[in-house]
């Protein structure tokens, strides 16, 4: 565990600037105009081992004019001495692309520190100062289930470090005497850090949300679904590190299920014909697919069961489409936000259990089935453009699931 597997073709997604400070996805063959290579001062002494990594975070803060050519134009020639076959036969290189991406966010006016992940060679985590601990207010919309719920409460109250934060819950339509009994005792439990308010009307995720958001006071908004648990003390902290960054728009997680077999790791576009998740059902203890799962990425979009966001952008693209009442409306609120010019970013450092559709069910009846085929229509209407090619996705590889198999 802990290497990358040299026997699989690397297909890389197109510019992808996140991901860039997380490991040296572009690797070696690039071309890049002579100008430009003069004005950074080309390669540096003292980069030795990433020097290519180096030159590269200089360049692209040059120029946003970045085009990426999916085909296959290379092999990477591997021999005994090369990080190609084996990290520990260049220990420096590490030391210099921790080096490369410290003095790149110095530059870039966004401080913060480098961390090498022990585990998988050649991945990085930048972690962001936060000046200001402004308020997060969490957002989670229920109906009964109090077990549920009260489990999620729990893991927030009793494993976040964040110092500034409110839980709000949007009761739905709750029945059961156990459900207002778990709002009262939280409430009592937690007076200044927890509200709940009733919205009563037909289930519509959207429009709760957006209720939701109208009684928050935080400058920073964390929906969360009720049948998550909290496993990361600091994952409010890691979402804040990103969401602060002016560049960013949505920040999502690592979910996972309680066998420990991953949930969700970004979201990629196409899949089923509108969305799936990244990496669904692959072992939580691995690298994933050259280590995309082990690494800050962005993606297309994130999965609003953890999504983060400045109240900001949440309110210049207008929040959660109320059309799309059940599915496809986080990818939506995330294609718009790129749509203004945002990055979404996945953080595997941010980790989750989610116990996926105990709360509202499958998508198994005609009034549910016929409901989300209208709801693959819109989104299908709205953005087919990114959803048949998502540059956050390499064309070679399959849109059947998020495995990242060839696509033959």
């Amino acid at each position: 565990m802990g290497k990358t597997s040299t026997k699989l073709p690397f297909f890389k997604p197109d510019w992808c600037p996140d991901s860039l400070l997380s490991r040296m996805y572009t690797c070696h063959l690039g071309v890049y105009r002579r100008s430009l290579v003069q004005e950074v001062g080309g390669f540096r002494v003292g980069f030795e081992g990433s020097q290519d990594y180096d030159l590269v975070l200089r360049l692209t803060e040059k120029t946003d004019h970045i085009f990426h050519l999916p085909q296959v134009l290379y092999h990477w020639r591997i021999h005994p001495q090369s990080t190609a076959a084996d990290s520990d036969a260049k220990p420096y290189a590490a030391l210099a692309a921790q080096k490369a991406i410290q003095e790149a966010i110095a530059r870039r006016q966004e401080p913060g520190k480098v961390v090498i992940n022990p585990n998988f060679a050649g991945v990085y985590t930048v972690r962001y100062h936060i000046p200001d601990c402004k308020l997060v207010s969490i957002i989670i919309p229920t109906k009964d289930l109090a077990d549920i719920l009260d489990n999620c409460l729990k893991s927030i109250f009793s494993q976040t470090i964040y110092p500034n934060y409110e839980v709000i819950v949007i009761d739905n339509g709750s029945v059961e005497m156990k459900t207002a009994q778990c709002l009262q005792y939280w409430q009592q439990e937690e007076p200044k850090r927890f509200r709940s308010y009733d919205y009563d009307a037909p289930f519509n995720y959207s429009q709760i949300n957006n209720y939701a958001v109208e009684q928050a006071q935080g400058d920073y908004l964390l929906f969360l679904n009720n049948d998550t648990e909290i496993l990361t003390p600091e994952w409010i902290n890691a979402m804040v590190e990103q969401s602060q960054r002016k560049s960013i728009g949505a920040v999502g997680s690592l979910l996972l299920y309680p066998d420990l077999t991953v949930q969700h790791g970004g979201v990629i576009l196409g899949i089923g014909g509108v969305a799936g998740h990244s990496h669904k059902d692959f072992p939580a203890s691995g690298s994933g697919y050259i280590s995309q799962l082990v690494s800050t990425n962005n993606y297309s979009a994130v999965t609003a069961a953890c999504l983060m966001c400045r109240r900001e952008v949440f309110e210049l693209v207008g929040g959660f489409e109320p059309e799309l009442a059940i599915a496809f409306n986080d990818i939506d609120f995330c294609l718009k936000l790129i749509s203004h010019g945002f990055r979404n970013v996945y953080l595997p450092h941010v980790v989750l259990y989610h116990y996926e559709s105990k709360s509202r069910g499958y998508e198994d009846t005609p009034v549910k089935k016929a409901r989300f085929a209208q709801e693959i229509n819109y989104m299908q209407q709205k953005w087919s453009q990114i959803c048949d090619r998502d540059p956050c996705y390499n064309p070679n590889l399959n849109k059947n699931n998020g495995d990242y198999q060839l696509k033959i």
